[in-house]
């Protein structure tokens, strides 16, 4: 910037050779401006008017970057303090963090929690049924997120509502304790004991899989999110009208083919069972696994520090819609898990159910298949890819259960259950 915008060179300024003043003015020092020495009466000097335009610009600046940093720090602990959490395990098995391989890269289990929660005007709007307003809430959707020490693969592995398993014990941060059940109680129930950490705990009891953190969202932290992201693709083999003769149904319409969901529609895809394949909760999981493997492709192509107006949003959607663990309390921490997850390339991303059989004591139940639910469970363990393209740990022949890879997610078969 130098020599930019400098004042002309006034009139007569050079040495007039007159005789100098009485009283012995010092000559000029070599090398100063001539005009220094002008007649008595003359204006400061173009270099000093420069100094104080340079200082002044220099004070404006400084302050301008103060005020932005302090505006910044003041956000930045609103955001944090938006954050809401709760514990991560209530259990008395505290299995603890996952351990890093022979190369000191740790994988990560995280459990991802749907809430059918009615204890808002909002929730309440959304959720219906007011018979179970302000109850207890139910964890409809759990699904568990792993993603691979080296971060090449992830899994995502959903255990059906209805599994009937035995609940641990979980005791609350303020003391109170639910004691363990002495029989099967269906795996939605863990919520309304504690909170998610009793979610946490009932599958890390079942599974032996450490977890790391949980993630809970309830009926408008999911609109939240899908109008945030700008809509979810998913795509229907038939057209689909969620509404049985008797009234059930999430009211979901949608034609054949794909479409573009968002706000209220996103939450009736996620909750609809009478529409998708037999009008099962398996059914369900299948349509849920297509909206996950959407979302992730959809939050890969936005958040992006070139686009920061876009990942702001985000960051506020995700900061309202969700509880975490104490362990992702801060924004750089969900930042950085964020980043994590996107080193994923979406073919490598597979999506399964957890294998299961009817219940023996009731058939609209579901459990844990032998053997089979516990391979898929021994590879999250070990770190196993459930896609069978790891390098270092290929897959038993028959050892996997039936997964869908992200990369041909599969297409929830509509049966026409319109009424």
């Amino acid at each position: 910037m130098r020599g930019e915008g400098a004042p002309a060179r006034p009139d007569g300024d050079t040495a007039d050779g007159g005789p100098a003043a009485r009283g012995g003015v010092p000559a000029p020092r070599p090398g100063a401006d001539s005009a220094a020495a002008a007649a008595s009466g003359a204006g400061p000097s173009p270099r000093r008017g420069k100094r104080r335009i340079l200082r002044w610009t220099a004070s404006v600046l400084a302050f301008l970057i103060l005020a932005t940093a302090a505006a910044g720090y003041l956000y930045y602990r609103h955001l944090n303090g938006s954050i809401q959490t709760d514990a991560l395990n209530l259990g008395e098995n505290k299995l603890g963090g996952s351990r890093p391989n022979a190369f000191g890269q740790t994988p990560l289990n995280i459990l991802l929690i749907g809430s059918d929660a009615r204890d808002g005007e909002e929730n309440k709007a959304l959720g219906g049924a007011k018979d179970t307003f302000d109850g207890p809430p139910l964890a409809d959707v759990q699904m568990l997120l792993h993603l691979s020490a080296d971060r090449s693969n992830m899994s995502v592995v959903s255990m059906p509502r209805d599994t009937m398993l035995k609940m641990p014990k979980c005791t609350e941060p303020n003391g109170k304790v639910h004691s363990a059940s002495r029989g099967l109680v269906q795996t939605n129930e863990s919520l309304s004991r504690g909170g998610p950490g009793c979610t946490v705990a009932a599958w890390q009891d079942l599974t032996k899989i450490p977890i790391d953190h949980f993630m809970m969202i309830d009926f408008k932290g999911v609109v939240t999110m899908a109008d945030a992201i700008g809509g979810v693709p998913v795509c229907v083999q038939e057209n689909v009208h969620s509404l049985t003769r008797d009234g059930k149904g999430s009211g979901l319409k949608l034609a054949k083919g794909e479409n573009v969901i968002q706000g209220e529609v996103a939450l009736q895809w996620l909750r609809t069972r009478y529409g998708f394949e037999d009008g099962s909760d398996i059914g369900r999981a299948h349509a849920q696994h297509m909206y996950m493997n959407s979302l992730a492709r959809e939050f890969r192509r936005n958040a992006k520090l070139s686009n920061p107006m876009k990942l702001n949003s985000l960051a506020q959607a995700a900061i309202k819609a969700m509880v975490v663990d104490p362990g992702l309390n801060k924004i750089d921490k969900l930042y950085d898990l964020s980043m994590e997850l996107k080193k994923v390339d979406p073919s490598r991303i597979t999506m399964t159910t957890m294998p299961w059989i009817p219940s023996p004591s009731d058939s609209a139940r579901v459990e844990p298949k032998p053997g089979e639910a516990e391979d898929l469970f021994r590879m999250i363990r070990e770190d196993i890819p459930l896609d069978g393209k790891g390098p270092e740990h290929p897959a038993a022949p028959g050892a996997a259960p039936s997964a869908s890879a992200s990369g041909a997610p599969a297409t929830p078969a509509a049966p026409g259950a319109a009424g």
